[in-house]
């Protein structure tokens, strides 16, 4: 509607959220349909991830600008929220998000369950239209799996920084937050190989084959047995987010998009590739 009074617009695109196991058929020929509006009608078209960029320059011809998420840099805090819910620093692997079936959180459960060691699985989260799954997760609530209703503020803090491992076992995503926040508190993580992960993560972290519950046992047996190991690629992971994730960086170039509206077309912002490479 506001194309139609010669407004200019911009559509940020987060994800290709029509591929999400939780949407029937309905839902995902509307998403779809959304997907084709936001390369077709906005004046410009952010995403998040080159993934992204690719997607929509192969799919639709569009040239999209690259403006990723961000997080800030983290460091350990102390509290007293771990101690109320039994856990101790260091004593943990970690997973935030939406309890959802794309997350996989139920092979991640699986694949702990067959782990022979000291410690404990913790997830963080709720529903999202999903709550039989989320139910269904939080049957295996026991002394070794901790599922926890999403938290946020200094109880998030404290669970995030003290962790000895993160993990994303999604099947998709667009660019996670929660792994940038877990990659700026200094963590080690580890992700499934979705295209979006990947690139996220770089040669700061470690993946497992997606979809595969005895290769993610694997990665989390030897990474839980490794705190050397651990530590190094926490400390790769925040150099990462220093070089390309800060919130001050990608609102610099959120803002270089909305200006190059008013200017002329030359002018774009350095990381929108006039086409995805």
């Amino acid at each position: 509607m506001p194309r139609l009074f010669g407004k200019k617009t911009v559509v940020s695109v987060q994800g290709l959220d029509w591929q999400r196991k939780k949407w029937g058929k309905i839902a995902r020929r509307a998403l779809k349909f959304c997907e084709w509006t936001s390369a077709r009608l906005p004046t410009a078209t952010v995403v998040v991830s080159r993934t992204l960029q690719e997607y929509y320059w192969s799919r639709y011809g569009k040239s999209c600008a690259y403006v990723p998420n961000g997080t800030r840099i983290r460091e350990q805090q102390t509290g007293n929220y771990l101690q109320s819910i039994g856990l101790q620093p260091g004593s943990y692997a970690l997973f935030l998000g939406r309890f959802s079936p794309e997350k996989n959180c139920d092979l991640l459960i699986e694949a702990f369950e067959k782990l022979d060691t000291t410690m404990k699985l913790v997830l963080a989260g709720g529903s999202s239209h999903t709550d039989d799954y989320a139910a269904g997760l939080r049957q295996h609530n026991s002394e070794r799996i901790r599922v926890l209703d999403w938290i946020s503020g200094d109880a998030l803090e404290e669970v995030l920084t003290n962790a000895a491992l993160f993990v994303l076992p999604s099947d998709l995503e667009g660019l996670s937050l929660a792994l940038l926040d877990a990659m700026g508190a200094g963590l080690c993580v580890l992700a499934s190989d979705a295209p979006e992960n990947v690139e996220a993560i770089g040669d700061a972290g470690f993946t497992f084959r997606r979809g595969d519950v005895n290769d993610l046992q694997r990665m989390l047996a030897l990474l839980l047995a490794a705190p050397v190991l651990r530590e190094n690629s926490g400390r790769r992971a925040q150099a990462r987010i220093r070089r390309e994730y800060l919130w001050e960086e990608a609102a610099k170039e959120m803002d270089a998009v909305y200006s190059s509206l008013f200017a002329s077309p030359a002018r774009m912002p350095k990381k929108a590739a006039a086409k995805a490479a």
